[in-house]
């Protein structure tokens, strides 16, 4: 299973709850995810139905296996444990100690620091939890919401990623930020 990214000290601090992801989130997660400017940056959705059950899904299998490399949380709205999100953090090499943070919220989210305190707590937990030494993220180059989150979280832009990923139309580039831990 999953770590919990909760202690007693972090609910009294934050405006979010992070808990294992069910699948029976994913009704909650389609609220948004079916959404265009949700996924307006990525090389998902809008999702339909079907779309959000089988990511659901994917991450539930993903975070039971034995040894997972990839760890998936909901996040919820603390004042009434609405689910508001998805975040994630990815282990891209043990040997290196480097993994990967992503996170989703529900655009009635955007612009209230949710992101922020989001990507801060995963990029914590890389580095206490899991000991990572080296944690980054993409966006898209005009995606100036997310830039603004992970400049914030203190992570470096190391360069764009020409061609990095699949669209609709096309592929895009996504800039490549990171944080190290040097402790």
């Amino acid at each position: 299973m999953g770590k919990s990214l909760n202690t007693s000290k972090e609910r009294r601090e934050s405006m979010l709850l992070f808990r294992e992801l069910k699948q029976e989130d994913w009704k909650k997660i389609h609220t948004y995810a079916s959404k265009p400017e949700v996924s307006e940056y990525q090389p998902w959705g809008p999702n339909s139905e079907k779309d959000t059950q089988d990511y659901v899904q994917h991450l539930v299998h993903e975070i039971r296996q034995p040894e997972p490399q990839k760890h998936a949380w909901t996040i919820l709205r603390e004042a009434d444990e609405e689910l508001i999100g998805v975040a994630e953090l990815n282990i891209l090499d043990t040997y290196h100690r480097t993994g990967e943070i992503a996170y989703i919220l529900h655009p009635d989210e955007w612009g209230r620091g949710m992101g922020t305190e989001v990507a801060k707590r995963l990029i914590r937990d890389g580095f206490q939890s899991f000991h990572l030494k080296r944690i980054q993220a993409t966006c898209h180059p005009e995606n100036k919401g997310s830039l603004r989150v992970l400049e914030k979280c203190g992570m470096e832009m190391e360069g764009r990623l020409r061609g990095h990923l699949k669209m609709k139309e096309g592929r895009r580039d996504s800039l490549l930020f990171s944080v190290l831990n040097d402790g």
